[in-house]
């Protein structure tokens, strides 16, 4: 690298030291210099160049100030060497460009001597070849550059204040002093044989100057391209840890993951929903905008893997050195316009998309991320328009979009919802082409048999990209729900107390609120006209840090029935301490499933059993880019002639008719009753039974469930996208009857969505009467349903932080809180216990 760049000893001809500078810094008027400038000095490297600041000791006067006589010229700096070109490290200080200084001023002008007499004179002006400091924002100069490059943000290390950035991954250029400003020589083929400065300002100075002898402009490092990395595992058998990969010359994006196969080549997953991710430890790729000189360095843990020199990598289209292999994997590109079609009408159609080269580099629709947060977890900053399952990163988009796109092979990835046929196609891209066209197809329109989809528990979304990405979903409701984390509140601007619905009137979105305590329980309150306060209680990690619990779910429950609204059951049964409360008090309007846990659905029959009547709806509890909003969706069967509403949806659930699925279609009657139904028979009678799942997702169990129990099943290891089953079920009480299906066993194959969610359906029940009256019993039920109950008063008395009795006014102003809190807890205590007599 010695050969490339030489510094120059400018100590002989140093006139002024580093306080010099800073009083020049200093001397304007509406400074935005927020602490003094501690200007670099002695040996540096500046974009991976060297450059000398005055002495190596940095002692003593460091800069040359030739403007400190107007006019003066410094006496001849030798070179007496061939040079392809030559780097100075100088600034303008003691003007503010917010007062007008005029642009383009003369600042100095720069003679450059040939060893043949003949002199090249280069003038220096204002916002030119020169900078100033300070630097208002947006008044860079235009023919030099920043002595700092940006640069890619730390991902794992940074200040607090810096979170809102992390987005953007690069931290742009500014000045730490100087600029670099680069002087190409018209004669590199004779020797320069010095350099002279005249200044025509004061506030002139100079602090290094650096031979080229590359023919490379040093500062404007070529346009980025792809290099994918790959480390020989036999030689480094630590692939777990992710690469690290730096250059000295130019700027290299984060490494990512490649996948072991290309997407469509046996990669595990499922066309249009995500692949396996890889951890990135053997292959991965990185964009790199390099000067040829520049040197990419490979790591692991710190420890160096190989290096190769830029412009061996782009002559030759890879390099090896050790156990690391470097290669250029980028064809050329085509701007393309891509239009998605639903096969059915011609007309563009909202989905989602993705792009990817053989290899599994991305390339996004412009406007979306190839990698949502660098690819790494995004609780809480969401940014909507995208979702990554696994290896794959995909763009809500409204059926059309434009971007880069490589020259070759592309794999093609798109999906909408569960009743669309995905598509993963790999076509080829030719140079010239600018226009991409595909469609898909709806395998079933639950719509048309008056059966709409909702996702009841959404995070962090605005209300339109939520609108975006129901419609790119297929998803009819999505039910945004604004909380409370400790001090921070998340979608308070967008709660309306009504719809945000498409102009088609297929999708709407309701703001309304998931009101939390950690240990009595989470609530979906879904169709809110006003909010529900106070969010949370209890302290962290739902209330303030040293809060109290002010209120409990059942009086949330009564506030947002007051108005309408439903109350859910979030992510049943976690928290429960309250749950037989809402249950016993009929305050719960549904139980809301968020996985396809075994604890979930034993908690659900356990209630059942005792012959409470609650709805099952499922919801994604979305809070980060990795889980497609609608992944588990609840569908509901409207009422007859109904329009779709949200109370018609609303109202579907109360009745009881809902399924939820994370893919497969399912369909259950009982003796021809519908789902949520309840039908009455003698005791000893039989009732003749039919289900069906259907699904664009593999499924290899269709199973009937009374009162907690599989009492038939089909299916067996092979996947299948049809199962049936029709059986004949003697009645000997009142009983429940339902239908689920999923993997083997009824253990989940897995989406890729950050919670592994398993590919399964569940109906709600078919309520089945021996008597007038549907009267289900089960002691074991209320037994636990009495202990908990018992449990949460004792947790409200003993162990809720409360405020000291009257230090406050609660909301709902009586003086005994305690009381207040525990009237939900007694009333249910009294119901179950009226039920056991």
């Amino acid at each position: 690298m010695g050969r490339d760049y030489r510094a120059l000893d400018l100590g002989a001809y140093c006139n002024v030291d580093v306080e010099h500078y800073q009083r020049l810094a200093e001397q304007h008027t509406g400074s935005d210099l927020e602490e003094r400038l501690e200007p670099p000095v002695g040996r540096q490297r500046f974009r991976g160049l060297p450059m000398q600041i005055g002495l190596v000791s940095g002692k003593g006067d460091c800069f040359i100030a030739p403007g400190l006589l107007e006019n003066q010229v410094l006496h001849e700096v030798p070179v007496g060497r061939k040079v392809m070109g030559v780097i100075v490290a100088h600034v303008l200080l003691g003007t503010d460009l917010w007062e007008g200084a005029p642009f383009g001023r003369e600042v100095a002008r720069y003679l450059f001597h040939s060893a043949d007499d003949t002199t090249v004179d280069v003038p220096i002006r204002e916002r030119l070849e020169i900078g100033n400091i300070p630097l208002p924002w947006g008044q860079y100069p235009l023919l030099c550059v920043p002595d700092r490059p940006s640069l890619m943000m730390d991902q794992h290390v940074g200040a607090f204040v810096d979170a809102g950035f992390r987005q953007a991954e690069i931290r742009p250029s500014s000045p730490a002093a100087y600029f670099l400003w680069f002087w190409r020589n018209p004669r590199p083929d004779i020797p320069l044989r010095s350099i002279s400065i005249i200044a025509r300002m004061q506030g002139l100075i100079i602090a290094g100057i650096t031979l080229s002898h590359v023919p490379e402009d040093p500062l404007r490092p070529r346009t980025r391209r792809t290099a994918r990395i790959l480390v020989d595992t036999a030689s480094d058998a630590t692939t777990t840890t992710p690469i690290e990969v730096r250059i000295d010359r130019g700027l290299v994006t984060y490494p990512q993951p490649l996948p072991p196969l290309p997407l469509d080549e046996g990669l595990p997953g499922y066309p249009g929903w995500g692949a396996l991710a890889s951890d990135g430890g053997s292959s991965a790729y990185v964009d790199i905008a390099a000067l040829p000189s520049a040197i990419v360095t490979v790591s692991r843990d710190r420890s160096v893997l190989g290096r190769a020199r830029w412009k061996d990598i782009e002559a030759g289209g890879h390099a090896t050195s050790g156990p690391v292999r470097i290669e250029l994997i980028d064809p050329g590109r085509n701007w393309v316009q891509v239009t998605v079609v639903d096969e059915a009408t011609g007309q563009p159609v909202p989905c989602r998309i993705a792009f990817q080269t053989p290899e599994g580099v991305p390339y996004a629709p412009h406007g979306h991320h190839s990698h949502v947060y660098s690819g790494l977890q995004n609780w809480n900053v969401d940014v909507g328009g995208d979702v990554k399952l696994g290896q794959v990163t995909y763009a809500y988009i409204d059926g059309t979009c434009e971007g880069w796109l490589p020259r070759g092979p592309v794999i093609v990835d798109v999906a909408r919802g569960f009743e669309y046929e995905p598509l993963r196609v790999r076509t080829t891209i030719v140079p010239g082409q600018r226009d991409l066209r595909l469609s898909i197809g709806r395998w079933v329109d639950m719509n048309a048999s008056g059966w709409y989809s909702g996702d009841t528990h959404v995070h962090f979304l605005s209300g339109q990209g939520a609108l975006r990405e129901a419609a790119g979903e297929d998803l009819n409701v999505v039910n945004l729900l604004q909380a409370q984390w400790a001090h921070m509140f998340a979608n308070t601007e967008d709660f309306t107390g009504q719809a945000l619905q498409s102009a088609d009137r297929r999708h709407m979105v309701w703001v309304s609120q998931e009101n939390r305590e950690h240990i009595l329980g989470h609530l979906g309150l879904l169709g809110l006209k006003r909010p529900v306060m106070p969010w949370s209680a209890g302290g962290p990690g739902e209330g303030e840090l040293g809060g109290a619990v002010e209120t409990t779910t059942s009086r949330w429950a009564d506030a947002a029935h007051a108005q309408g609204a439903m109350v859910v059951l979030s992510h049943f049964p976690t928290p429960n301490a309250e749950a037989p409360v809402l249950v016993a008090t009929g305050r719960a309007d549904a139980v809301e499933m968020f996985n396809q846990l075994a604890y979930e659905h034993i908690e659900y029959y356990r209630y059942l059993n005792d012959g409470y009547r609650l709805p099952l709806v499922a919801g994604t509890d979305k809070m980060s880019s990795s889980v497609p909003v609608g992944l588990f969706r609840t569908y509901v069967q409207l009422g007859p002639d109904s329009a779709f509403t949200f109370d018609a949806w609303s109202d579907g659930i109360r009745a009881g008719r809902t399924f939820i699925t994370s893919g497969p279609m399912i369909r259950l009657t009982v003796d021809g009753e519908a789902i949520g139904s309840t039908l009455h028979v003698r005791a000893g009678a039989t009732v003749e039974v039919d289900c069906e799942a259907t699904s664009i997702l593999p499924m290899h169990s269709l199973q009937l469930v009374s009162r907690g129990k599989v009492i038939d099943e089909v299916g067996g290891v092979a996947p299948a996208r049809t199962l049936r089953l029709q059986a004949t079920v003697r009645i000997d009480g009142p009983t429940w009857l339902a239908a689920r299906c999923g993997g083997p066993g009824y253990e989940p194959l897995g989406h890729f969505d950050q919670h592994r969610r398993g590919i399964m359906a569940h109906t709600s029940p078919v309520y089945v009467a021996t008597g007038a009256e549907y009267d289900l019993r089960d002691r074991a039920t209320s037994d636990y349903m009495l202990s908990l109950v018992s449990a949460g008063r004792e947790y409200l008395r003993s162990a809720s932080p409360q405020y000291p009795a009257g230090t406050v006014t609660h909301k709902h102003g009586r003086r005994d809180h305690l009381a207040y809190l525990e009237e939900p807890f007694i009333e249910a205590e009294q119901r179950i216990r009226a039920r056991r007599s």
